[in-house]
């Protein structure tokens, strides 16, 4: 499919708070999704597509990268989709499976929009969805520095005592920890010739976190919406995204005539600076991103 159609623009992320070097995660995702968009024409699945190979990465806190719970063996995940055709799919605390964002995709074909826990798992099962139970040196290292950060005096979560993770303990597990951090997310945001939208995001959770701990990646409006005016996609810590149901706050001034990049920096300065959060988006002129952290991306079209 020609893609002369319209002008077409995609803009993927790996995190707040992640590696600059991952940037070439981002740019092999963006590519991905132009070849979606050249194949199909649509942009929740040219979204999906950039997520897939952010999740298979092993780097980035979603599918093969995800965080460990604090017990050291748990991996929680949450994704959701959500487009300008009426699709919008969500899944959040589910284990074991391969590519979450997936099945967020296939919940959009259901009756619901939202799955979670084992009802998540078992319809993973009952669509014989791949499963996916390896754990990487990546992932063991990633927990041992959330253990070692809990360690120190410095708030391993922004606002939050360390000691708080020990009190309110939830796992089958004894606490093992030393007496005395990941919270990114991975999205895409696609403009589709035609000119519908779509996004897409996935996440590991948070570390630390209780088991069972939901941020902003699977709630719409906090950490993804989209439109007919664009879609926006958040990360970063998402007990604060949702305070400010920052995706819809943000489409909203895009929606009302501001301009993109203003609309950003507007969304990010909602927050203290020692809270890591980005954005992305797309309308229907331009694209952008914008981070108060680091935050490795990708941008092909405007």
């Amino acid at each position: 499919m020609s893609l002369s159609q319209g002008s077409h623009a995609i803009v993927v992320h790996g995190g707040a708070g992640g590696k600059p070097e991952y940037k070439d995660g981002c740019e092999r995702a963006a590519q991905r999704a132009v070849e979606e968009l050249g194949i199909s024409g649509d942009a929740l699945e040219a979204a999906i597509a950039a997520v897939t190979v952010l999740e298979d990465d092993g780097r980035f806190n979603a599918g093969r990268g995800s965080v460990l719970c604090l017990d050291g063996e748990t991996v929680e995940m949450d994704a959701s989709v959500m487009d300008t055709r009426g699709r919008l799919g969500a899944v959040a605390c589910v284990r074991g499976i391969e590519n979450p964002v997936l099945l967020a995709r296939a919940v959009a074909d259901t009756p619901h929009w939202f799955l979670a826990g084992d009802g998540a798992d078992r319809f993973a099962a009952a669509i014989r969805h791949p499963l996916w139970n390896t754990i990487s040196e990546h992932q063991r290292e990633q927990h041992r520095q959330v253990r070692e950060a809990l360690a120190g005096t410095a708030p391993a979560m922004p606002g939050v005592d360390n000691q708080a993770f020990l009190r309110f303990w939830n796992y089958r597990s004894a606490p093992d920890l030393p007496p005395g951090a990941a919270c990114d997310t991975v999205g895409a945001v696609v403009r589709a010739p035609d000119g519908h939208f779509g996004v897409a995001a996935s996440t590991g959770g948070s570390a630390p976190s209780l088991l069972g701990r939901v941020g902003d990646t699977p709630i719409v409006g906090s950490g993804f919406y989209a439109g007919p005016a664009g879609a926006v996609a958040a990360t970063g810590i998402g007990e604060y995204i949702v305070r400010h149901l920052l995706a819809h706050r943000v489409y909203t001034w895009i929606e009302d005539g501001m301009p993109l990049e203003q609309a950003l920096r507007r969304g990010i300065e909602l927050f203290d600076k020692d809270v890591d959060v980005g954005l992305i988006a797309v309308s229907r002129t331009e694209a952008g991103a914008f981070s108060n952290r680091d935050m490795p991306r990708a941008r092909i079209g405007n």
